[in-house]
This record gives C-alpha cells, structure tokens and sequence, in this order.
C-alpha cells in the first residue's frame, strides 16, 4: 500500500489549521477520521483520551465510530481503579512506560483485553493504540504520575487489518494530533480551574481581561448567604478531623442546595457560603431567580434534617445554620494590590444579607428575607418585624420562612 507524503501533510497541516481557529475536538476528529478514510486508511473506529483538572472528573474521551457518530465521556474520580481500567490497555501502556501498542483483533484464542475481545466481537479486525505526554516537567500544568497523556486509539473493519505503511501513517499523525488537542485542551483546564475556584460568573469576568486592579461589573441578583452556628465552639469542642467532616456536611447542604437550584457560589468565607442567583434579561427574570433561592433554602434545611439524623445516630456533633437573602446589585470587581488580587462582589446587598443572616440567630428564625423576596410567594413566609440592621440607619422589615405545613419555620 503507498500514501502519497503529501496527503499526509495535507492533513498535518489542516488539523493545525482547525486548532488555529479554536475548533471543538468532537468535529475535528470526526473530519479526520473522514479525511483519512479519503485518502485510502481504513478508519472504523478512532478514540482519544486524555486527563483533565476538574473537581469530579479525572479523564475526559471522544469516540467516532463510523455509522455512529461522536460519542463523549467524562470519568468520575474514584478512591479505587475500576476493574475496567485495571484491565485496560491503556493502564498496560502506563505501567510499561509504552507510546505504541498494537492489537491484532483477526486472531483465534483469547486476546489480551477485554476490550480487544469487545471490538473483535464487534467486527473490527486491528487496534493501534498510541501514547503522547502534553505536558512536561516545565509546564505550568507538569506531567502527573496519573497523567494518561493524549492517549489514542484507531481501529479498522478491514479484512487483514492496518497495512504497516498506515501504522507508520498513524505514528507520524500522533504528533499533530497531540499539539492539536493540547491547544484544545489547555482552555478546557483553565476554564475548568477557573470555574472551580472562582464561579462561572467571576471566571468569565477574570478570563474575560478584567484583571486590572479596580476593574469589574455590575449586576443585579439575589444574594443567598448562608453562615454555621457556633463554628468557633465547634471548632474549639472537635478534633481537627471531626470539625473539617462537619464543616463539609454543612456546606454539602448549603452549597449544593444553592448550585443545584441554579445559584452560583462566590465565596466560601470561613464556614459562611455566598450565592447569587443573576438576574438577566432573557435568561433568568427576578421572579425566577427568586423562587430558585427559596427552593435552595427549603433544600438545604431539608439536607440538614437529614445529615443531622445520620450524624445523632453515628454519634456525631449535629449543626444548624442560617440563611439570610434579599435582592439587589451587587459589583464583582478586582481588589487587593496590582500582584495580588481577589475578584471579589462587593456592595450594599452583600452587606445587607450578611445583617439580615445575623438575625436569624438572635431571632431564632433560620430563613430570613426582605420584602421583595417575599413578595413572590408571600403564602410561604410570616412577617416577623421590622428592625435597624447594624450599621444602617433605617428599618428594614424581615420575613420568615415557613415549613410545608405552615406552623413552624422552615
């Protein structure tokens, strides 16, 4: 079999071109596949894999297979290797420090993997996998010992298999895809890290250029906040594991029941959580912003209930908490000094629901809003006064909310 060199570097130079113009990974390898198919290599089947930096996730793969389509997949972080990893090629290629392995499927006898075995049942006659590291030592993202590299893998229907001068074709096609997909990739991970620690809206912010000292924006939401009871007793009373397993049952209440309902969490200021719901034209009106933070508060004194059940019978310290919202805008803006800043939200509201959180101790209330908050669904709430709030000079009128059944707080 002969390929023309310069089909090859045709190709070479149209995947450089589709990461030049920033295109997803999912049609690009679809286009290659399809490329390679044109020019004589017989592609049924091609994969990639690679590691990523993300809170659940450690491996991200997009799969073509011809007749089907694209196919992606996200891998869970796991405390334990999955069977199916453990018998993978891919972990063979890892713990043999190997880039090239190839998997001739049109044989009798047992193959060395189940998914060889898989894809010889599925009619596919020959598998190369391959194996390319993207980030070295010097990186600002250094190679991991778990790092799979951009992993690869091609496989074919055709009777005989991968005629040897494709499997040089494939190698030689390794290098541009590895430099395509670390430029691919590198904004994945950084979104990615960016969204983790900083929210989706301030990571947009950040990303975005605002990273001049006193630059930022203006937006108008519902600030949820919620804050632990007792933490200093608490963290006073408890080992140190005791008081971390704590802290993070409550924020898996508070946290999760703010993002689930559509919130975005800003901050994690000591053992308080920080959510806004943005209000935007044509996205999410203030009625619905509104009713989404009501929905986090129910379900996160619903989680509390329930933790606190599992925690009374293992024989662990139970929390409370409140929660504290009102609506009004907030800026998201640099502060700090010119090498070091915090994007931080700032403004009246955010002070505002840290005082009105603060009566939901001395009141004995555990959620607590202003008028306009209330005035959505004003069935669920109680008025229960109006009061001076620290610092301010006004009275502000607080409502409580109340249970499913209406006799008692939420």
């Amino acid at each position: 079999m002969v390929l023309k060199t310069s089909k090859i570097l045709e190709i070479g130079d149209w995947l450089i071109q589709q990461a030049l113009a920033e295109k997803p990974l999912e049609p690009m390898l679809e286009g290659l596949a399809n490329k390679l198919n044109h020019v004589g290599v017989p592609i049924d089947r091609c994969r990639m894999t690679w590691s990523t930096l993300h809170p659940l996730f450690e491996a991200e793969t997009v799969l073509w297979t011809s007749g089907r389509g694209i196919e992606t997949k996200r891998f869970v972080h796991q405390e334990e290797e999955s069977q199916e990893y453990l018998r993978s090629p891919i972990k063979y290629m890892l713990d043999h420090d190997l880039d090239f392995l190839r998997g001739r499927l049109d044989v009798t006898g047992a193959l060395a993997f189940d998914l060889f075995e898989e894809l010889r049942a599925d009619g596919f006659t020959d598998l190369i996998n391959l194996r390319t590291n993207m980030f070295m030592g010097r990186s600002v993202l250094p190679l991991r010992a778990d790092d799979l590299g951009l992993y690869v893998t091609w496989a074919t229907r055709a009777p005989g298999g991968f005629h040897d001068t494709v499997v040089e074709t494939l190698k030689q096609l390794q290098r541009y895809m590895s430099l395509v997909c670390k430029l691919g990739i590198y904004p994945r991970l950084i979104t990615s890290v960016a969204d983790t620690y900083l929210g989706p809206t301030i990571a947009r912010e950040v990303l975005g250029g605002r990273i001049r000292l006193g630059s930022g924006s203006q937006v108008r939401a519902l600030v949820w906040l919620s804050d632990l009871r007792n933490s200093t007793g608490l963290a006073e009373d408890l080992s140190e594991d005791c008081y971390l397993t704590l802290l993070n049952d409550y924020f898996d209440c508070t946290g999760r029941a703010a993002m689930e309902a559509g919130g975005e969490i800003l901050a994690f200021i000591g053992d308080a959580v920080l959510a806004i719901f943005p209000i935007q034209d044509g996205k999410l009106t203030q009625d619905a912003a509104i009713r989404k933070g009501i929905a986090a508060a129910r379900t996160a004194r619903g989680a509390r209930r329930t933790v606190n059940a599992r925690r009374r019978e293992a024989g662990d310290v139970e929390f409370d908490f409140g929660v504290a919202m009102c609506v009004g805008e907030v800026r998201l803006g640099n502060i700090g000094i010119r090498q070091r800043l915090s994007f931080s939200v700032i403004g009246p509201s955010v002070n505002e629901a840290e005082r009105i959180e603060k009566e939901t101790k001395r009141l004995g209330v555990p959620v607590l809003a202003t008028s306009e908050v209330v005035d959505v669904a004003a069935a669920h709430w109680r008025r229960v006064g109006s009061f001076t709030l620290r610092g301010t000079h006004h009275e502000t009128e607080l409502f409580g909310l109340l249970a499913d059944d209406t006799r008692s707080w939420a």
